[in-house]
């Protein structure tokens, strides 16, 4: 019993690492995000984005006027600024997270939405992309183009990198993935559609930081999956009660039959 117990207990322990580990940004696998980008998309256009991010990258490549050293206190004045930077006509901003620290730098979790994914390149910490959301016959073709960063000399002194780090852009998508352009970062590899329909894209910081441009594209149903599930569930609930409707009415005609050729005393 206690050996069984001291098993669960080691479990819970890993699964809380886990977590840990995928939830707030951070090393994955061995990599080292920096700064991640993920995009939730609705066949409607509308999205919701998630960014998890270090003071430092959204200061280098994003261009917010923040302080970049490890030593930055991210003051609930701090968290307001970033806010403001996401809010916008298009954007609601949902979260600015209190921050947390790896490697002995800050990061924060930024989360908004939008009723247009293609707005998004309107506001201007997400000016660097160009989104695109087209209906093509039976398919859905989404594109997102990630162009220069807003570095520039002596702005960033310090800051703790060492040039392993990755930025990521990963899209969340609602239905049959039919073609799309990931690759592996190490090997240069088609990519898997992850489970829950994830693709993403990396890149090394320091190319992200050259302004080496990155190009999101993937094609996908125009029907989503909860939508072609519920018509399947919809068609085998409605053709069972077809069958036990028929059972039903046989039996009734094989009872009417066996009381018509009954003789009565």
């Amino acid at each position: 019993m206690i050996a069984r117990a001291g098993r669960a207990a080691a479990a819970l322990a890993l699964a809380a690492a886990i977590v840990a580990a995928t939830g707030c940004g951070g090393r994955i696998l061995g990599k080292q995000y920096e700064y991640e980008e993920d995009l939730y998309i609705a066949l409607d256009g509308s999205a919701t984005l998630i960014v998890n991010a270090s003071i430092a990258s959204l200061v280098a490549l994003r261009g917010l006027d923040l302080d970049a050293l490890p030593t930055t206190r991210v003051s609930r004045e701090v968290r307001d600024k970033i806010r403001a930077a996401y809010q916008s006509p298009f954007t609601e901003v949902t979260r600015v997270s209190p921050p947390w620290r790896r490697d002995r730098r800050p990061f924060v979790q930024i989360r908004l939405k939008a009723s247009d994914v293609r707005r998004l390149g309107d506001v201007a910490p997400l000016s660097w992309s160009r989104y695109e959301l087209l209906t093509q016959g039976d398919q859905h073709l989404f594109r997102q183009t990630v162009t220069a960063s807003a570095l520039r000399r002596g702005m960033l002194q310090n800051v703790g990198w060492d040039g392993s780090e990755i930025v990521a852009f990963r899209l969340h998508l609602p239905s049959r993935i039919r073609e799309h352009n990931a690759r592996d970062l190490e090997t240069n590899e088609t990519l898997k559609v992850a489970r829950g329909n994830i693709l993403g894209w990396e890149q090394r910081l320091p190319d992200r930081l050259d302004g080496t441009p990155v190009a999101l594209s993937v094609s996908m149903d125009s029907q989503s999956i909860l939508h072609r599930t519920l018509w399947l569930f919809g068609g085998a609930f409605s053709a069972a009660v077809a069958v036990i409707a028929l059972l039903i009415w046989l039996t009734m005609r094989k009872g009417r039959g066996d009381a018509a050729t009954t003789p009565v005393p």
